[in-house]
């Protein structure tokens, strides 16, 4: 099961209040711009932000090819909610 289209839609970081990227197969949330994880724990995600993961340069790079290559979208678009 992954987490619903209109549950992604509202989905943001709790601290930068920015998109997130939905890794469905890595059951994770990605914020590149603080390259923090969230993780996602029985279809539930996990917006706390001590319980977020802060990763390595390797790690954002592995996780940005990833989203590229599946064509991950953001949750929603930063440029048209601005404002």
């Amino acid at each position: 099961m992954s987490l619903s289209p209109a549950l992604l839609e509202i989905l943001a970081c709790p601290e930068d209040k920015g998109p997130l990227y939905y890794v469905e197969a890595e059951s994770l949330l990605y914020n590149p711009r603080l390259r923090r994880r969230y993780d996602v724990r029985d279809d539930i995600p996990v917006m706390l932000i001590p319980e977020a993961t802060t990763i390595d340069d390797s790690e954002h790079d592995r996780l940005m090819a990833l989203i590229e290559s599946s064509s991950i979208s953001p949750t929603f678009d930063a440029d048209s909610s601005a404002g």
